[in-house]
């Protein structure tokens, strides 16, 4: 008889959602927001306004057998805010700490916010660095692979016309300054899972929460929050689906503004 009740409350601790407080981390601008938004309510608002303090967002998804509720805070990148960082970072057991592939100087604040994060964070956080933007890249290839094609009688022209997008990539600040190899290499070293995303148009987007979610110790979360017992998850295999009734809401109240723009 205790057996089957003890079947029946795992199975009913594992319908519960485990919640998941997740913080996002970079320098402004870097696309933070739309990465959050773009998980959430799968949208893209092409002039996004820059947080202030911190927007508070959840999303559930389905681990294997367990749902999982993220918890997300959304931080401002402006170094004013800086010092409220420990607030929402604190007892958080992920983190994604966003930089732009066509900014160096955003990878080497990213640097910083992981250096701070395994100085101060939990001990077991698992932090994700996501090179954001890499639509902007995609699209100087595309260009590259156009005038690769064209017929050899109009190299000449070509050659002149890629010059000519290289120096408009320069002005708009579109090309690559961060190559891929750079920043996985630190990645690897420094212990952190690695993506490169475009929140514009959606790619690599869930890997990264999918990811997150398979490396969470979620046998560990239940135990010590809800006295389950303590036990090993099989994340090796774990598929993360997207549910309905994500919601947004910003600090003070303020309900982010809705409406599908995917």
């Amino acid at each position: 008889m205790s057996q089957v009740s003890d079947a029946a409350s795992h199975a009913a601790n594992n319908m519960k959602p485990v919640q998941v407080k997740l913080v996002l981390l970079g320098e402004a601008a870097v696309g933070k927001s739309s990465l959050v938004l773009r998980f959430v309510n799968d949208e893209f608002q092409e002039n996004k306004e820059p947080t202030i303090g911190a927007a508070f967002l959840t999303q559930k998804c389905r681990l294997e057998d367990k749902v999982i509720k993220f918890e997300i805070w959304d931080t401002a990148g402006q170094e004013r805010f800086h010092s409220l960082a420990p607030m929402y970072y604190r007892n958080a057991q992920a983190a994604v700490v966003v930089y732009d592939v066509t900014k160096a100087s955003s990878l080497e604040k990213a640097k910083s916010w992981v250096k701070e994060l395994q100085r101060q964070a939990n001990p077991n956080i698992v932090i994700a660095l996501t090179g954001n933007k890499v639509d902007l890249v995609s699209s100087r290839r595309s260009r590259r692979m156009s005038v690769d094609n064209e017929d050899e009688d109009d190299d000449e022209r070509d050659a002149q016309e890629l010059d000519e997008d290289e120096e408009d990539d320069e002005d708009y600040g579109i090309s690559r300054q961060v190559p891929t190899e750079e920043a996985s290499a630190y990645a690897q070293e420094s212990g952190l899972l690695f993506f490169e995303t475009s929140a514009k148009n959606g790619q690599g987007v869930a890997e990264v929460f999918t990811e997150i979610a398979k490396k969470i110790p979620l046998e560990h979360i239940l135990s010590s929050t809800r006295g389950g017992r303590a036990g090993g998850v099989n994340g090796g295999n774990g598929r993360v689906d997207l549910q309905n009734g994500a919601n947004g809401q910003r600090l003070g109240g303020q309900q982010d503004k809705g409406g599908c723009a995917c």
